[in-house]
């Protein structure tokens, strides 16, 4: 990555309705680091996400990713950028196996990782089977091998831990060590503030849209409860 800020995002605001989900949110993230985002449900967490993986475009303001516009430049940004959403986008007729193929595909990437994925995810002895058979915890876990087989330059990881059990939650903190360790930014929303503290760089706490207070992942644990954590679930 030819510049040394991974994300820019300049007076982000977003509407639906009359309620704004995002109210002029700005921040910037050197490449490689992790920051975690924090709020309560409603905060504007998972809307930011949406408008940084261009799912969504703001009503106003900017944001550079990887060096690209997310209006603008909306398929280079897909192109160096993954993400981990609530939904999954998988295909249930098809086995964990046969999906990876197709993102592969998709990517015009080789298929001979698809095997060690699902053996990374602890999913290697049911690569043979229907998506549909599989519980949220296992779609969460094929969702992420295939965010692994994109190979991104920022990672998005909404809600990583939600649908997991403790080996599950030990996994996510496995890959995002792995990721941050080649180089790779990670954004990470989460209610998990101690774990999530634990991995990042940075930490982002949101409230109504805005901003509340952004500073160092450990200080976000150590002050205990920064007035715009005080509530969020852990």
């Amino acid at each position: 990555m030819a510049s040394t800020i991974a994300i820019d995002a300049q007076s982000l605001a977003r509407r639906y309705g009359r309620r704004w989900a995002l109210a002029d949110v700005s921040f910037t993230l050197p490449a490689g680091n992790v920051l975690m985002v924090a709020g309560r449900n409603g905060s504007g967490k998972s809307t930011l996400f949406r408008v940084l993986s261009t799912a969504i475009r703001p009503d106003r303001g900017r944001a550079i990713v990887g060096g690209f516009d997310v209006v603008k430049d909306r398929y280079d940004v897909r192109k160096v950028s993954a993400i981990l959403s609530h939904q999954t986008y998988l295909y249930e007729s098809l086995t964990a196996r046969e999906n990876l193929r197709v993102f592969a595909d998709h990517l015009g990437r080789g298929r001979n990782e698809i095997d060690a994925l699902l053996d990374r995810v602890t999913l290697g002895a049911r690569g043979d089977d229907a998506v549909q058979t599989f519980s949220a915890g296992m779609r969460k876990r094929l969702s992420f091998a295939r965010v692994l087989l994109q190979a991104p330059q920022i990672v998005l990881l909404d809600e990583p831990y939600g649908q997991l059990d403790p080996e599950g939650f030990a996994l996510v903190d496995e890959v995002v060590r792995e990721l941050k360790s080649r180089g790779v930014t990670v954004l990470m929303a989460t209610h998990q503030i101690e774990r999530g503290a634990s991995l990042a760089d940075q930490a982002m706490i949101l409230e109504a849209g805005k901003v509340k207070w952004f500073g160092q992942a450990a200080d976000a644990v150590r002050r205990g409860a920064p007035p715009a954590i005080a509530g969020v679930a852990r």
